[in-house]
């Protein structure tokens, strides 16, 4: 089995990414390299953590001018990414920069669009952010116009797997976060499901941050979840 887990190393202490890094690298998957890390060691973060033998999701969530995105996304490229987040939020011209700046590396790092944070409620993006759709809505509005925009996939929540597969296609990659092991603690995410129950829904990857970083032995939690999608 292809190892669908991306592991996400949310930590500021540069050994311990290491010592992840090592403990990981043999199970294959790929490695989540958020802002906390990107602005603490800056972009040679992404190189070393290939360079150790690993891919890299940068999930920066670009969201700006296209021009600046287009140039952003061509030097993610250059590092080697494997796969680049941006907002789809920004828009479609926003989204098409993004893809023509990778096309200009010469990379094959592939652009996933963020639809809806899984931190975020109905309520809260109804009443505080003025969205009148529900969140499903929302992210299948952003799927689709991330599809149009040449974009390869989004990041959404397992809540809403099955409505994008429907809407996009079998081609379009989706990437879940606010995964959680049946033996795991919620913590901040709001909109979650197991392991097993986001691939049996359609979900090309999940992203796994605390369960395995915060475990008493990494490898052994990494090995509990793809057991536990294997035996589903």
């Amino acid at each position: 089995m292809t190892n669908p887990v991306i592991t996400a190393l949310d930590v500021s202490d540069r050994e311990a990414m290491r010592s992840l890094i090592k403990q990981l690298a043999p199970y294959g998957g790929i490695f989540k390299l958020g802002l906390e890390m990107f602005v603490g060691f800056g972009p040679d973060i992404v190189k070393e953590v290939i360079a150790s033998g690993g891919k890299v999701m940068l999930d920066l969530k670009l969201h700006d001018i296209p021009n600046t995105v287009k140039k952003a996304a061509k030097n993610a490229g250059l590092l080697g990414a494997e796969l680049l987040t941006v907002h789809a939020s920004g828009g479609s011209a926003m989204l098409k920069a993004a893809v023509e700046g990778v096309k200009e590396s010469g990379s094959k790092t592939k652009i996933l669009a963020v639809t809806v944070l899984t931190s975020i409620d109905e309520e809260t993006l109804q009443k505080e952010l003025g969205v009148e759709k529900s969140v499903l809505e929302q992210v299948k509005s952003l799927a689709m116009i991330a599809k149009e925009s040449g974009v390869d996939g989004v990041v959404c929540s397992p809540k809403e797997i099955k409505a994008i597969r429907e809407c996009c296609g079998p081609d379009f990659l989706i990437v879940t976060p606010g995964i959680r092991p049946k033996w795991a603690a919620v913590n901040d995410q709001k909109r979650i499901k197991t392991p097993a129950e986001a691939i049996d829904d359609g979900a090309n990857y999940i992203v796994v941050g605390r369960p395995i970083t915060e475990a008493n032995s990494p490898a052994g939690a990494m090995k509990d979840i793809l057991k536990e999608i294997e035996n589903r």
